[in-house]
């Protein structure tokens, strides 16, 4: 084995490129599918390694054409993701906290929560946060407007001709209204759960937005994330989730 010689400056830059790659694929593959997608990988490579050591030709060749080109399956299936995060470090501001602007969303989203609640109107409020959604939406009116708790509250008033579906919160703004979102298959869950607590639970197994659900039958508050539901919410334990799971995440969209 030949030994290893000096670690010089070269090395150094090396190995800070590499690290600051894998990390900026690490804060890429975010959601449910992602850390699924992510697991499938280890698992192959094990699987990979394991076929080498014990000379299976054919699965060898078969991982190692697969490995050879993973670079571009990433590209391929995290395009969407890649494509935000290229715009956002074009934006003046990227490194900028903001957090003025997502304490102001969270108060509008607890005001619509309650008032709907107050008269047992249905609601589902999807924040959209670092995956993109409109990949597993139905339907749907584009809708360009701020967030506010009149206009939620009119969205989803019984006789508004787009109340029964949810409405989508992208970049702090209410980009999207009457859209139907993928309902959960997971078997275990509480069979007293309706339409919207699965819609909410559903989209948020394969993506990593804040679902909010109001329930229709009792008035209660819920919000649904990385595919578990918090049932029963008061307000401020709203106002707390939400300003956890929303701050960290989205502060570079409040631009001045």
């Amino acid at each position: 084995m030949t030994p290893l010689g000096p670690v010089g400056w070269i090395d150094l830059l090396d190995i800070l490129f590499v690290a600051v790659f894998v990390y900026q694929i690490m804060l890429l593959i975010k959601g449910a599918i992602a850390i699924r997608l992510l697991i499938g990988l280890v698992g192959l490579s094990f699987i990979y390694i394991l076929s080498h050591l014990y000379g299976l030709r054919t699965l060898d060749w078969i991982l190692s054409s697969f490995f050879n080109g993973i670079i571009l399956i990433l590209i391929v299936v995290f395009q969407h993701d890649i494509r935000r995060a290229l715009s956002a470090m074009g934006r003046s501001g990227f490194f900028r906290e903001q957090a003025d602007g997502v304490s102001l969303l969270v108060e509008e989203l607890v005001t619509s929560a309650e008032l709907l609640s107050g008269k047992k109107i249905g609601a589902l409020i999807v924040i959209e946060r670092e995956m993109e959604v409109d990949n597993y939406l139905e339907v749907g009116t584009e809708i360009d407007a701020k967030v506010s708790s009149e206009i939620i509250m009119s969205i989803f008033l019984p006789y508004s001709p787009i109340h029964d579906g949810a409405v989508i919160i992208r970049q702090g703004k209410l980009t999207m209204a009457g859209c139907f979102l993928p309902l959960s298959r997971n078997p275990d869950l509480s069979k007293t759960l309706g339409t919207r607590h699965r819609a909410a639970i559903g989209l948020s197994e394969v993506t990593d937005a804040v679902v909010l659900v109001v329930s229709e039958e009792t008035g209660a508050i819920s919000v649904a994330h990385g595919g578990r539901i918090n049932r029963g919410i008061d307000q401020n334990a709203l106002r707390k989730m939400l300003k956890r799971l929303i701050h960290l995440k989205q502060k570079r969209w409040y631009l001045p």
